[in-house]
């Protein structure tokens, strides 16, 4: 049974003063669009003006994204002055996020970097990954390494070294590994709950006001085949 998160059942991974960082769930959209469903920022604000009994409105900005079906972590700043350094350390690649997938064809290589070029189709809201360059693409490149075979289904552990559309799910696409559920990007059939095993794994970023080190680890989500991995 899907779980869309609430007020109440937020997995909340790390809060401080200047940001909170939650687990998002499949289903969950970070930020309002076009379908009109309550997004995740709304959910987060509601949460710190009940726990923090706060007047008004609560500021929450948002500092990144996941797709729909994806889960993992989400942070968000909770002033403005870590808003903008942690737009900074997004945009300058100054975080590093490690992802999980699981995947229907196990790759060729145990572990590589996968270099394509994508474009993005605004229209079906995909990106498709090309050898070459072609006109309106951007390079996007990952490492990959496999961390765990199952009977049907192979886990990898995923590092980004951009930031593109649906990257991670067009690059393994690409090479005949779809992720599993991913009937978009040529999976053979859909999760239950309308998911992909596509997991934001890992955050590790220097905090905008403290200057710590700060690594978040989101557990996974409960069923058999993360439950393997």
């Amino acid at each position: 049974m899907k779980i869309i998160s609430t007020k109440d059942n937020l997995q909340i991974l790390h809060e401080d003063n200047h940001i909170i960082v939650v687990n998002k769930r499949v289903g969950d959209i970070v930020q309002g669009d076009k379908t009109g469903d309550k997004p995740l920022s709304d959910i987060v604000k509601e949460y710190i003006k009940e726990k923090y009994n706060k007047p008004g409105d609560v500021f929450l900005g948002v500092i990144h994204r996941l797709d729909r079906p994806t889960t993992g972590i989400v942070a968000f700043a909770r002033t403005s002055k870590a808003l903008s350094r942690m737009n900074e350390l997004f945009s300058n690649r100054e975080t590093k996020k490690t992802y999980w997938a699981v995947v229907k064809n196990k790759p060729k290589e145990p572990k590589a970097k996968l270099v394509h070029y994508l474009k993005r189709n605004e229209k079906n809201n995909t990106s498709k990954a090309h050898l070459k360059e072609v006109p309106d693409s951007k390079l996007a490149s990952l490492d990959y390494t496999i961390i765990k075979e199952l009977q049907n289904y192979t886990a990898l552990e995923i590092n980004l070294h951009t930031g593109r559309h649906h990257q991670i799910r067009a690059q393994l696409s690409a090479i005949g590994s779809p992720i599993k559920g991913d009937l978009k990007y040529s999976a053979d059939r859909s999760n239950p709950d309308g998911g992909i095993h596509l997991h934001a794994r890992k955050l590790t970023f220097v905090h905008p006001v403290s200057k710590e080190d700060i690594t978040i680890i989101a557990p996974t989500p409960d069923d058999p085949i993360w439950n393997a991995v």
